[in-house]
């Protein structure tokens, strides 16, 4: 009877391990799929049933990567990125902590209408971000792109809720070192909430990364639209080349492949330690 314990334990770490590795199949075959398509020759592309083997014909992606246009596209797309990153993070950041340590009044009707921002369909903000930029002029440039997505919500509610986890007494032990309210922000709370932020940049990257819709709507040149838009390009009304499409679906994803891959340990370890969710 001693035994039936750890017998149940390790069912149920098998259990979990093969679950694991279903869901991971699931999310994995589109990709092998849209592979397969990029590496086949011309006559393997429609073959019935579906060809799983790799061609290992690279001249989608060197047709690709040779459009002239191309880099041009990742360049913006980093840039946007990255920019989106850095603001949405700083609003973030200091929106939390005045939400956190600051006292007034009406603070916290002032989160919940914060939160109430979460309920609001994308959608239905299209409009009337669209109308902002006109009556501002910045429709067609980057900023269009960036200003709209410069302060998350969801990084807010993340680092609000962190930083009401910590313990009075670092706010009482700094304030007795002399230290302000910036000092602090800068010197302990930031490095403590290091996993909530590679947390909530992860989030803004593979949204900002992967984003359409929007910039199809407010830019026309090429010179500021990001890669999704070229990607997009790719389908044409009467044919499609799938070879070239999926090369460059797989190019435009395989950035955030390699960023997870990086950070992934920061990302778990915030993940498991629960941080940012606690108080």
């Amino acid at each position: 009877m001693s035994a039936l314990p750890a017998v149940r334990r390790r069912g149920s770490r098998w259990l979990q391990l093969v679950l694991a590795t279903l869901v991971a199949l699931i999310f994995l075959v589109p990709l092998y799929i849209a592979l397969v398509t990029s590496l086949d020759t011309r006559a393997d592309v429609f073959s019935f049933p579906t060809h799983l083997l790799l061609d290992f014909d690279f001249s989608p992606y060197a047709r690709v990567w040779g459009m002239a246009r191309w880099p041009m596209y990742f360049l913006n797309t980093a840039f946007i990125t990255g920019t989106t990153i850095v603001l949405a993070l700083a609003t973030s950041v200091l929106a939390a902590y005045a939400l956190s340590f600051l006292r007034f009044g009406f603070r916290e009707r002032l989160f919940v209408l914060i939160l109430l921002v979460l309920m609001i369909p994308a959608e239905a903000l299209l409009i009337p971000n669209y109308v902002v930029l006109h009556l501002l002029g910045l429709l067609n440039t980057y900023w269009a792109q960036i200003l709209p997505y410069g302060v998350s919500v969801f990084g807010i509610f993340l680092l609000r809720q962190f930083f009401l986890s910590l313990p009075s007494s670092y706010w009482d032990a700094a304030r007795i070192d002399g230290c302000g309210h910036l000092r602090f922000l800068w010197s302990v709370a930031l490095p403590l909430a290091a996993p909530t932020l590679f947390t909530i940049a992860l989030y803004i990257f593979i949204g900002s990364w992967n984003s359409f819709q929007w910039p199809l709507i407010v830019t026309t040149s090429h010179h500021v639209q990001p890669i999704e838009v070229a990607v997009a390009r790719l389908t044409q009304a009467h044919s499609v080349d799938w070879r070239r499409l999926s090369a460059a679906g797989l190019m435009a994803t395989l950035p955030l492949i390699l960023v997870y891959a990086l950070v992934q340990k920061q990302i778990i370890r915030g993940i498991s330690r629960g941080e940012g969710l606690q108080g």
